[in-house]
């Protein structure tokens, strides 16, 4: 597999995402991210930037992702625009509007879902999978 580019493909949904792993913007570029997000479909998934071992990632998503976890990466959700929610296996579901976020613990087994096409971005270490362990 390119480590730059992961499409990868969830049989039981049949949905395609579109993971770009590559670092798409150099420090000290200016980051139109309401451009960016407004210039993608669901299921789009972009690293923007790297901030020391993290990486700060823009998802536009519809519908619902699979249930996964990160075994030792903790994630981060903001809610830019649309409606996200979180939920967490054996817990609650957490709802996010425009201008929220919620960190999820690692090893936490979750599933996002969005009602309506949402742009979020997402904060988590370099190097994670974002479909999960």
């Amino acid at each position: 597999m390119d480590p730059t580019r992961a499409a990868r493909q969830t049989e039981s949904m049949g949905t395609d995402y579109d993971i770009h792993l590559d670092v798409k913007y150099d420090h000290g570029t200016l980051i139109d991210v309401a451009a960016e997000a407004a210039a993608h479909e669901p299921w789009f998934n972009q690293t923007l930037t790297q901030v020391d071992d993290a990486v700060v990632r823009l998802g536009v998503i519809e519908g619902d992702f699979h249930w996964h976890k990160h075994d030792d990466q903790d994630e981060f959700f903001l809610v830019l625009e649309g409606q996200l929610l979180i939920d967490i296996e054996g817990g609650e579901t957490v709802t996010l509007d425009p201008h929220q976020g919620f960190t999820v613990s690692r090893g936490v087994v979750h599933r996002t879902r969005a009602p309506v096409r949402t742009a979020i971005l997402m904060v988590e270490r370099a190097g994670v999978v974002p479909t999960g362990d």
